[in-house]
């Protein structure tokens, strides 16, 4: 008995550190993207444009790749279903992998023209489908692996590659930018893509040492496996995955103007530094990594839609003093406001991956979870930085901006009354019969 105790600790211990190595790499991939997109590629992709119009160009196919994230998720939350949780998360991490070493080898308009931006957007749209069918396996195979008592905790840990991947990208962006000084434009941003082939090499060696999920493995064992997980979760669990894509739009909308707008809006509005906001952004991302699973680990306490709840009021709360002490040009003030944004953000994080999961079956939670949470990509995260960038572009202030936050907030808020109440001891572990296989 001990034995078999020790070799499941091991395989926990296994698959809570492949989920979480994966998805920082997937989301370093994402992050910088995003980053880059604020700083070059407007020029780079865009030019002969005004300034304001290549910032809005340069974010929509930012947005081409949040687009892209759903049917990621559907595509691989059927195999994830139907297949395993582990072979799927190996493909989605090499489709991102690739997709994003190419774009470091992408020549620029001056090159290639007309088809630099057009590869530029195929590419990105590869790397929103291997994110999209990247979080549900990540979260479900270490949760999986967890108790019920600690699920909101261990569905936390994957979430922690978003604050490494953020601290990776930006730390990556900084240093290059500090190596090659005024080349960073012309090929000092390509060398973060191109250090993503040894991180995914690092990937795919952990992931291959991870047994399946249990879970999973007693569906197949019970020979109860959907044939159809997509269709089975969108016809059934309608509710669901609508109310999962809505309560992250106070989570996800301004995240996205935390990280990424904000690098727009402090160096061409504000005239503050591009290192010193990096810099703040990496000690903001460090901080997530206690932040992260301590909210995870609270909301197994204290139940998902408290914490959950009080996160999307606290977002609500902080929209006009973020853009208050930026405002201030201080170095230490835009420190504080930084800091405190993620710091928000991650009280809805750290429940968030439980919360929703937990609102499927075994047999569908990959499809289901997987399409609401990356419904919420189309709806919140790749429209926000194009939002903020057009309201600051006509009005010349950030208080519209403010108020789009406070919406969010407001739909979340709602979404959260109106999902469905289960618990972790209430999902059932065995699929539905009339879909399940003979």
């Amino acid at each position: 008995m001990p034995n078999g105790t020790n070799s499941r600790r091991t395989h926990r211990r296994r698959a809570v550190i492949a989920s979480t190595v994966g998805t920082t790499i997937e989301w370093y991939d994402f992050f910088l993207y995003g980053t880059v997109a604020a700083l070059v590629f407007p020029k780079l992709f865009f030019p002969g444009t005004s300034e304001s119009a290549g910032v809005l160009e340069s974010f929509s196919t930012l947005f081409v790749g949040f687009a892209a994230r759903p049917v990621g998720a559907a595509i691989f939350g059927h195999y994830g279903d139907r297949i395993g949780r582990k072979a799927t998360l190996v493909t989605t991490l090499m489709l991102m992998g690739v997709a994003t070493v190419l774009i470091g080898l992408l020549p620029g308009y001056a090159t290639l023209g007309v088809g630099a931006p057009l590869l530029l957007v195929l590419l990105r749209i590869v790397q929103g489908l291997g994110v999209g069918g990247e979080w549900g396996g990540s979260v479900l195979m270490s949760m999986e692996w967890g108790s019920e008592s600690r699920r909101g905790l261990m569905a936390s840990m994957p979430q922690l590659g978003v604050p490494l991947g953020l601290l990776l990208s930006t730390a990556a962006v900084t240093v290059s930018s500090a190596v090659s000084g005024s080349a960073f434009e012309s090929w000092g941003w390509r060398v973060p893509f191109l250090l993503s082939i040894v991180l995914i090499a690092i990937g795919l060696w952990v992931r291959m040492r991870v047994l399946e999920s249990p879970d999973f493995a007693e569906i197949k064992k019970q020979r109860a496996v959907e044939r159809q997980p997509v269709w089975a979760a969108i016809r059934k669990h309608p509710r669901e995955i609508l109310t999962s894509a809505f309560v992250r739009l106070s989570e996800q909308a301004p995240f996205y103007l935390f990280i990424t707008f904000v690098l727009t809006y402090g160096t061409t509005q504000l005239d503050m530094s591009r290192s010193e906001l990096l810099n703040d952004t990496m000690v903001a991302a460090a901080i997530g990594l206690i932040t992260v699973p301590l909210f995870g680990h609270l909301s197994d306490r204290y139940g998902r839609r408290l914490i959950y709840g009080i996160g999307i009021v606290c977002t609500g709360l902080y929209a006009f003093p973020y853009f208050a002490l930026l405002d201030t040009r201080s170095s230490g003030i835009a420190l504080l406001a930084i800091v405190v944004s993620l710091i928000v953000h991650d009280i809805q994080y750290g429940p968030q991956a439980a919360l929703i999961a937990e609102s499927f079956g075994t047999n569908v939670r990959y499809s289901g979870a997987g399409i609401g949470y990356q419904l919420a990509s189309v709806i919140a995260g790749g429209p926000a930085p194009l939002i903020a960038a057009a309201l600051l572009q006509s009005t010349g202030s950030s208080t519209g901006i403010s108020w789009y936050i406070v919406l969010c907030c407001v739909v979340s808020l709602i979404a959260l009354v109106l999902m469905p109440r289960r618990t972790a001891t209430a999902v059932p572990a065995k699929p539905d019969a009339d879909r399940a296989e003979a």
